[in-house]
């Protein structure tokens, strides 16, 4: 089997992105990031879904944006709430997290090539998102080429690294579809970015907003514990 790096929040899209990864015959290994976020609890999301997949390992690497801040998922800002699409659509929002997926992608290439895998598995779209700069198509066909340029595996041509993001052009009722049809367990997922202490999602952040608009969309029954 032809191995796979899913970066794995323990959303609705990357739970959606390692099931395809493995519908498509990779053996996957999860990684992901515990970078002071304050929605951890995306973190035990994160592991029940990667040993609900079978993946071969699932990494936890610390890396800790707090002292970069910037975001209200960083640092001390508040966290939008009751955005419209059309306020979502308005700009980059505070949630943003400064070069999130540059990182994210760095720390996944190189256990890429410690692992002999070419493809890395990333969960974005650019339809039903908050406007984030690196969930664009151009971004990732970037971050692709740099793959190739910047690693000893790439040179040499012994690999030939591609960025993986199936759920790119989706909408969120698309993506749901497609991980009700493979069988992810939704009610495992956290999407929320300002959840209670018990893990309840706050109904309101742009996260919530866009999770509830795909399950109704879809048509599929929200599974997701709201406060509100």
């Amino acid at each position: 089997m032809p191995r796979a790096v899913v970066l794995l929040s323990g959303g609705v899209d990357s739970s959606t992105a390692i099931a395809i990864a493995r519908a498509e015959g990779f053996e996957t290994f999860a990684l992901t990031i515990r970078y002071g976020q304050r929605h951890a609890h995306e973190l035990s999301a994160a592991q029940a879904i990667a040993r609900w997949a079978g993946a071969a390992r699932h990494l936890v690497i610390d890396v800790d944006l707090r002292g970069i801040g910037g975001s209200a998922l960083t640092a001390d800002l508040a966290v939008p709430k009751g955005r419209t699409a059309a306020d979502m659509a308005d700009g980059i929002p505070v949630t943003y997290v400064p070069a999130r997926n540059t990182l994210f992608l760095s720390l996944a290439l190189g256990w890429a090539e410690v692992l002999g895998a070419e493809d890395l598995f990333l969960g974005v779209n650019a339809l039903d998102y908050s406007g984030y700069p690196d969930c664009r198509p151009e971004f990732v066909e970037a971050f692709e080429r740099l793959a190739n340029l910047a690693t000893k595996a790439g040179v040499e041509g012994k690999a030939h690294f591609r960025v993986r993001t199936p759920l790119l052009r989706m909408t969120k009722a698309g993506i749901v579809r497609r991980g009700t049809d493979l069988g992810v367990p939704f009610a495992l997922t956290h999407s929320c970015y300002d959840p209670a202490p018990d893990g309840a999602a706050c109904g309101a952040c742009d996260s919530c907003e866009l999770r509830r608009k795909g399950f109704l969309e879809a048509g599929v029954p929200d599974p997701t514990r709201y406060r509100l």
